[in-house]
Protein backbone atom coordinates (compact mmCIF):
# COMPACT_ATOMS: atom_id res chain seq x y z
CA UNK A 1 0.00 0.00 0.00
CA UNK A 2 1.22 3.50 -0.63
CA UNK A 3 1.67 5.84 2.45
CA UNK A 4 1.44 9.08 1.58
CA UNK A 5 2.67 8.98 -2.16
CA UNK A 6 6.14 8.45 -0.96
CA UNK A 7 8.30 10.90 0.38
CA UNK A 8 11.50 10.58 -1.72
CA UNK A 9 9.62 11.63 -5.32
CA UNK A 10 8.32 14.82 -3.61
CA UNK A 11 10.09 18.45 -3.90
CA UNK A 12 11.22 19.62 -0.81
CA UNK A 13 8.23 22.62 -0.28
CA UNK A 14 5.91 19.37 0.04
CA UNK A 15 7.67 17.78 2.49
CA UNK A 16 8.15 20.17 4.38
CA UNK A 17 4.19 20.92 4.60
CA UNK A 18 3.55 17.19 5.03
CA UNK A 19 5.68 16.90 8.29
CA UNK A 20 3.47 20.69 9.75
CA UNK A 21 0.53 19.29 8.88
CA UNK A 22 1.37 15.94 10.56
CA UNK A 23 2.26 17.91 13.72
CA UNK A 24 -0.91 19.75 13.20
CA UNK A 25 -3.16 17.01 12.85
CA UNK A 26 -1.68 14.71 15.56
CA UNK A 27 -2.45 17.96 17.49
CA UNK A 28 -6.16 17.74 16.45
CA UNK A 29 -6.77 14.04 17.12
CA UNK A 30 -5.16 14.11 20.68
CA UNK A 31 -7.42 16.78 21.94
CA UNK A 32 -10.81 15.10 20.00
CA UNK A 33 -9.29 11.90 21.65
CA UNK A 34 -8.63 10.20 18.49
CA UNK A 35 -7.04 7.08 18.49
CA UNK A 36 -5.80 3.78 16.36
CA UNK A 37 -7.67 0.67 17.03
CA UNK A 38 -5.38 -1.65 15.18
CA UNK A 39 -1.97 -1.84 13.94
CA UNK A 40 -2.86 -3.43 10.73
CA UNK A 41 -1.25 -1.24 8.43
CA UNK A 42 -4.09 -1.66 5.66
CA UNK A 43 -6.94 0.04 8.25
CA UNK A 44 -7.66 3.08 6.87
CA UNK A 45 -9.93 3.99 9.76
CA UNK A 46 -8.89 5.98 12.91
CA UNK A 47 -12.01 6.01 15.59
CA UNK A 48 -13.03 7.97 18.53
CA UNK A 49 -16.11 7.83 21.04
CA UNK A 50 -19.00 10.96 21.65
CA UNK A 51 -21.92 11.27 21.99
CA UNK A 52 -25.02 11.46 19.48
CA UNK A 53 -25.75 14.99 18.85
CA UNK A 54 -29.00 13.55 17.89
CA UNK A 55 -31.36 10.94 18.46
CA UNK A 56 -31.46 8.09 15.48
CA UNK A 57 -33.38 5.24 14.20
CA UNK A 58 -31.78 3.08 11.46
CA UNK A 59 -33.49 0.37 9.09
CA UNK A 60 -32.80 -2.71 11.46
CA UNK A 61 -35.01 -1.34 13.71
CA UNK A 62 -30.93 0.54 16.02
CA UNK A 63 -32.00 3.48 18.24
CA UNK A 64 -29.83 6.11 19.49
CA UNK A 65 -31.22 8.53 21.85
CA UNK A 66 -29.63 11.95 22.24
CA UNK A 67 -26.49 12.19 24.20
CA UNK A 68 -25.77 8.72 23.96
CA UNK A 69 -22.55 7.27 22.91
CA UNK A 70 -21.55 6.05 19.22
CA UNK A 71 -18.22 5.80 17.91
CA UNK A 72 -17.11 8.09 14.51
CA UNK A 73 -14.77 7.17 12.15
CA UNK A 74 -11.60 9.03 11.27
CA UNK A 75 -9.61 8.98 7.82
CA UNK A 76 -6.10 7.13 8.85
CA UNK A 77 -4.63 9.78 6.14
CA UNK A 78 -1.71 8.20 6.09
CA UNK A 79 -2.63 4.69 5.12
CA UNK A 80 -5.41 5.95 2.34
CA UNK A 81 -4.10 4.57 -0.56
CA UNK A 82 -2.68 7.35 -3.25
CA UNK A 83 -4.01 7.70 -6.45
CA UNK A 84 -2.07 7.25 -9.39
CA UNK A 85 -0.22 9.65 -11.49
CA UNK A 86 -2.69 10.00 -14.01
CA UNK A 87 -5.89 9.52 -11.79
CA UNK A 88 -8.21 6.98 -10.17
CA UNK A 89 -8.20 3.69 -11.42
CA UNK A 90 -10.45 0.35 -11.37
CA UNK A 91 -7.18 -0.82 -9.37
CA UNK A 92 -6.99 1.92 -6.90
CA UNK A 93 -11.12 1.56 -6.23
CA UNK A 94 -10.64 -1.99 -5.85
CA UNK A 95 -6.92 -1.48 -2.98
CA UNK A 96 -9.83 1.48 -1.13
CA UNK A 97 -12.69 -1.55 -1.13
CA UNK A 98 -10.74 -3.98 0.22
CA UNK A 99 -9.54 -1.37 2.49
CA UNK A 100 -12.48 -0.43 4.04
CA UNK A 101 -13.58 -4.45 4.40
CA UNK A 102 -10.13 -4.82 6.44
CA UNK A 103 -11.10 -1.69 8.42
CA UNK A 104 -14.36 -2.75 9.26
CA UNK A 105 -13.03 -6.33 10.41
CA UNK A 106 -10.67 -5.10 12.24
CA UNK A 107 -13.12 -2.54 13.84
CA UNK A 108 -15.72 -5.54 14.65
CA UNK A 109 -12.53 -7.32 16.25
CA UNK A 110 -11.81 -4.57 18.57
CA UNK A 111 -15.18 -3.87 19.83
CA UNK A 112 -15.80 -7.24 20.30
CA UNK A 113 -12.52 -6.89 23.15
CA UNK A 114 -13.59 -3.94 25.00
CA UNK A 115 -16.42 -4.51 27.43
CA UNK A 116 -16.48 -1.01 28.37
CA UNK A 117 -17.93 -0.08 24.94
CA UNK A 118 -20.44 -2.27 25.14
CA UNK A 119 -23.05 0.13 24.90
CA UNK A 120 -21.83 1.09 21.54
CA UNK A 121 -24.68 0.82 19.04
CA UNK A 122 -23.81 2.76 15.99
CA UNK A 123 -20.79 3.68 14.07
CA UNK A 124 -20.82 6.64 11.97
CA UNK A 125 -19.35 9.02 10.17
CA UNK A 126 -18.98 12.38 8.02
CA UNK A 127 -17.69 11.79 5.03
CA UNK A 128 -16.11 14.78 2.98
CA UNK A 129 -18.15 14.75 -0.79
CA UNK A 130 -16.57 17.24 -3.69
CA UNK A 131 -20.59 17.77 -4.68
CA UNK A 132 -23.54 17.41 -3.72
CA UNK A 133 -24.65 14.89 -7.17
CA UNK A 134 -21.07 12.91 -5.91
CA UNK A 135 -22.28 12.38 -2.35
CA UNK A 136 -24.91 9.94 -3.59
CA UNK A 137 -22.18 8.07 -5.51
CA UNK A 138 -20.52 7.90 -2.06
CA UNK A 139 -23.71 6.95 -0.01
CA UNK A 140 -24.11 4.04 -2.59
CA UNK A 141 -20.69 2.79 -2.14
CA UNK A 142 -20.88 3.07 1.47
CA UNK A 143 -24.36 1.45 1.76
CA UNK A 144 -22.42 -1.77 0.01
CA UNK A 145 -20.83 -1.79 3.24
CA UNK A 146 -23.64 -1.69 5.32
CA UNK A 147 -23.54 2.13 6.09
CA UNK A 148 -26.85 3.82 5.56
CA UNK A 149 -27.48 8.12 5.16
CA UNK A 150 -29.72 10.01 6.82
CA UNK A 151 -30.70 13.47 6.30
CA UNK A 152 -29.10 16.07 8.53
CA UNK A 153 -29.67 19.94 8.49
CA UNK A 154 -29.53 21.86 5.60
CA UNK A 155 -29.11 25.49 7.82
CA UNK A 156 -26.04 25.23 9.21
CA UNK A 157 -25.31 27.84 11.93
CA UNK A 158 -22.51 30.18 11.03
CA UNK A 159 -19.97 28.71 13.57
CA UNK A 160 -20.70 25.43 12.30
CA UNK A 161 -19.86 26.58 8.79
CA UNK A 162 -17.01 28.23 9.58
CA UNK A 163 -15.69 24.94 11.05
CA UNK A 164 -16.41 23.03 7.93
CA UNK A 165 -14.44 25.09 5.68
CA UNK A 166 -11.94 24.97 8.19
CA UNK A 167 -11.91 21.32 7.54
CA UNK A 168 -11.97 21.50 3.64
CA UNK A 169 -8.94 23.98 4.51
CA UNK A 170 -6.96 21.10 5.95
CA UNK A 171 -8.17 18.69 3.99
CA UNK A 172 -6.76 20.40 0.82
CA UNK A 173 -3.70 21.41 2.24
CA UNK A 174 -3.20 17.65 3.35
CA UNK A 175 -3.97 16.32 -0.32
CA UNK A 176 -2.28 18.66 -1.78
CA UNK A 177 1.17 17.94 0.41
CA UNK A 178 0.74 14.26 0.14
CA UNK A 179 -1.55 13.00 -3.15
CA UNK A 180 -1.66 16.58 -5.08
CA UNK A 181 -3.45 14.32 -8.13
CA UNK A 182 -6.23 13.93 -6.40
CA UNK A 183 -6.62 18.01 -5.65
CA UNK A 184 -9.90 19.50 -6.92
CA UNK A 185 -10.86 22.90 -7.61
CA UNK A 186 -13.95 22.38 -5.71
CA UNK A 187 -12.18 21.10 -2.83
CA UNK A 188 -12.54 23.99 -0.28
CA UNK A 189 -16.41 23.15 -0.98
CA UNK A 190 -16.86 19.86 -0.18
CA UNK A 191 -20.44 18.49 1.76
CA UNK A 192 -20.39 16.04 3.86
CA UNK A 193 -22.17 12.68 3.88
CA UNK A 194 -23.79 11.50 6.84
CA UNK A 195 -22.69 7.40 7.28
CA UNK A 196 -24.44 5.40 9.81
CA UNK A 197 -23.72 1.57 10.31
CA UNK A 198 -25.44 -0.20 13.35
CA UNK A 199 -23.29 -2.52 15.04
CA UNK A 200 -25.50 -5.52 14.85
CA UNK A 201 -24.91 -5.12 10.85
CA UNK A 202 -21.35 -4.64 11.63
CA UNK A 203 -20.95 -7.90 13.18
CA UNK A 204 -23.06 -9.93 10.98
CA UNK A 205 -21.23 -8.50 7.87
CA UNK A 206 -17.66 -8.67 9.61
CA UNK A 207 -16.87 -10.11 12.41
CA UNK A 208 -15.31 -13.79 12.51
CA UNK A 209 -12.06 -13.33 11.69
CA UNK A 210 -9.17 -10.19 11.66
CA UNK A 211 -7.05 -9.33 8.58
CA UNK A 212 -3.75 -9.85 7.34
CA UNK A 213 -1.82 -7.00 6.77
CA UNK A 214 -1.21 -7.85 3.07
CA UNK A 215 -5.00 -8.17 1.94
CA UNK A 216 -5.77 -4.50 1.33
CA UNK A 217 -2.46 -4.29 -0.67
CA UNK A 218 -3.57 -7.10 -3.09
CA UNK A 219 -3.85 -5.74 -7.14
Amino acid sequence: MAVWDGRSIRPPYQLWLADALAFFDSRLRRNQAVFEYTDNPACIFRLDIEQASRSLVLVDGTQVALGQRLARLHYWNEHVPAIPEHGATIGWARRMQRAIAVSLRELAHYLSLRSDLADIAVICADVPSATRTQSGQLARIMAHYGFETLAGSECLPVVERLHRLGENVLISLIVFAHNPRALRADTLTRVRVPIYLSRRNLEERFAGRTSGPSEAQAA
